[in-house]
C-alpha cells in the first residue's frame, strides 16, 4: 500500500482508463496533465485511433489539450487488454445502460472487471466510475477480483468514485468538480484518495463503496423527481389555464425554501433519465417500491407525448391536422449547445409525430445526422439529417422548439413560423415579441 501511494505522489504510476467517452476522455486528459503516464483503453478502434492522433471527439475536450502529453510520451491509446497488466491504477468508465425492461444492463462493467481480473497483479488500484446501483462494487467487482487472487485492501485496492461530468458546462470541469470516493476498505479509500488528489482539486471521502454509489444516485434522483414535479405542475397549469412559467418565476423570488426547476419535453442524456432507475431496481430486489422515482419516471417519460398533443392542439386551432402537416423540430440534442443526442426526448417527439402522419424535419447544427450511437430510443431515425441553414420557417405548418440552442435566430422564427410550440419558454426569455401571440403555445 505505502509503495503504491508513494508512486502516486511521485506521479510515477501508469494509469489506464477503461472507456474513453464523455467521462473517460476528460479523465485521461487531467491525469496526463498532472504528469502521469496514461493510457486510454477502449474497444472502439475509432476512438483509439483519434486519441492516438491527438484529435478529440468530445466537444468539452479541445484537441490542443492532447498535444503536449502525446508529444511528451505520457499519453497513449490502445484496444489491447494486455495494457491492463502494466497498470498501477485502472479507472473504469464504461456505459451502464438500462435494458428494455428498465433493469440495469451490467454487461460492460462485468466485461471490464473480467479483463482486469485476467491481468491482475499485486499493488494495483481499481476504481469504478460508471454509475450503478449501491452494492455493485462490493458484490460484483470485488468478488471477481478476489477470485483471481486479489487480497482486497492488502495488494489490490478497490473503490468507487462517481463521475460528475456535465457536458457543455464551462465552469465546472473534471479538475474543479469535487470528487466523492469510497473504498471497499479504509486502505482502499486512502489509496484512491491519494491517486485522485494528484489531479483533482477537492476529494470527498465517504464510508465505503455503497455510500459513494448512493451519492451519485441521490444527486440525479433529486433532479429527476423535481423535474417530474414541475412537469406535472405544467400539465396542471395547462388544464387550469394558468401560465406555468409565470408561476415558477414568481415562486423563485422567494429567498428561502424554494429552488426553481423548469418543465420541458422530457428528460435526456445518459444520467438523469436512467440513474434513478438503477436505485428503483435495487430496491425492488429488497421488496420495496421507490415510489417517488417510479412516479417521476412515469411523468417525465410521458412529456414527449404531451408535447405532441400540444402540437396537435396548436394545429387544430389553425384548422389543420398533424396528419399531412410539415413540422420542424428545432433542436434535438438532449440539452442546449452540446453535440449529444443520447436519450433525447426530441427523438421520441419526432417518432410520435411521424406515427401520426406528419412530415417531420429537424434543425440542429450540433447534430448534423442521427447515428446509431445516439438513437437507441428511436432506431428508425438513424440517418436522418438536419435541414440546411438558413431555415425556411414559413415552409412548415408548425415549429416545435425542443432544445433551445443559443445559435438559433428565434426572432426570425417568431416572425416567419405559422405556429410555434415552445417547450423551453425561450421566446419569452429572449424578449422576442410576436405579432400574434395566439400562434405561440408553451408548456
Amino acid at each position: 500500500m505505502n509503495a503504491l501511494i508513494e508512486k502516486f505522489k511521485k506521479r510515477d504510476a501508469h494509469i489506464v482508463v477503461v472507456g474513453i467517452g464523455y467521462v473517460g476522455l476528460p479523465l485521461v486528459v487531467e491525469f496526463a496533465r498532472a504528469g502521469f503516464r496514461v493510457t486510454g483503453y477502449d474497444k472502439d478502434p475509432v476512438k483509439v485511433r483519434e486519441l492516438a492522433a491527438g484529435r478529440s471527439y468530445i466537444a468539452d475536450v479541445p484537441s490542443e489539450d492532447l498535444a503536449a502529453p502525446l508529444t511528451e510520451k505520457r499519453l497513449f491509446a490502445s484496444t489491447d487488454p494486455k495494457v491492463l497488466g502494466t497498470a498501477d491504477a485502472v479507472i473504469v468508465c464504461v456505459p451502464t445502460p438500462l435494458n428494455k425492461t428498465k433493469d440495469p444492463d451490467m454487461r460492460y462493467i462485468a466485461s471490464a472487471t473480467a479483463e482486469i481480473a485476467a491481468h491482475l497483479h499485486p499493488n494495483m488500484a481499481v476504481i469504478l466510475e460508471s454509475t450503478t446501483y449501491p452494492g455493485t462494487t462490493r458484490e460484483v467487482v470485488g468478488p471477481k477480483l478476489e477470485s483471481a487472487g486479489a487480497k482486497l485492501g492488502v495488494d489490490t485496492f478497490v473503490a468507487f468514485s462517481p463521475e460528475r461530468v456535465d457536458p457543455g458546462n464551462e465552469t465546472w470541469k473534471t479538475k474543479n468538480t469535487p470528487k466523492v470516493i469510497g473504498g471497499l476498505t479504509a486502505a482502499c479509500t486512502e489509496v484512491a484518495k491519494t491517486l485522485y488528489s494528484q489531479a483533482i482539486d477537492t476529494i470527498v471521502p465517504v464510508a465505503g463503496t455503497d455510500a459513494a454509489e448512493m451519492v451519485k444516485l441521490l444527486e440525479n434522483t433529486f433532479r429527476a423527481v423535481n423535474i417530474g414535479l414541475v412537469n406535472e405542475v405544467a400539465i396542471m397549469c395547462q388544464k387550469l389555464g394558468i401560465d406555468t412559467w409565470e408561476v415558477i418565476n414568481a415562486a423563485a423570488t422567494k429567498p428561502f425554501g424554494f429552488m426553481p426547476f423548469f418543465p420541458g419535453p422530457g428528460l435526456g442524456g445518459h444520467c438523469i433519465p436512467i440513474d434513478p432507475l438503477y436505485l428503483s431496481w435495487k430496491l425492488r430486489t429488497l421488496k420495496y417500491q421507490a415510489r417517488f422515482i417510479d412516479l417521476a419516471d412515469t411523468i417525465n417519460s410521458g412529456m414527449p407525448e404531451h408535447t405532441v398533443v400540444l402540437v396537435a392542439d396548436a394545429l387544430n386551432a389553425q384548422k389543420k391536422s398533424i396528419n399531412g402537416s410539415r413540422i420542424l423540430v428545432s433542436g434535438i440534442a438532449y440539452k442546449r449547445d452540446i453535440h449529444d443526442v443520447r436519450e433525447s426526448p426530441a427523438l421520441d417527439v419526432i417518432d410520435s409525430l411521424r406515427k401520426r402522419g406528419a412530415e417531420v424535419s429537424y434543425h440542429d447544427t450540433y447534430i448534423p445526422e442521427i447515428d446509431e450511437h445516439g438513437a437507441d430510443n428511436a432506431p428508425a431515425l438513424v440517418g436522418m439529417k438536419t435541414v440546411a441553414d438558413p431555415v425556411q420557417y414559413d415552409s412548415y405548418d408548425a415549429v416545435v422548439i425542443v432544445t433551445d440552442h443559443s445559435n438559433v435566430d428565434y426572432a426570425r422564427m417568431a416572425k416567419e413560423a405559422a405556429v410555434i410550440v415552445d417547450t423551453r419558454n425561450v421566446l419569452r426569455k429572449k424578449g422576442i415579441p410576436t405579432d400574434s401571440p395566439a400562434r405561440i403555445t408553451r408548456l
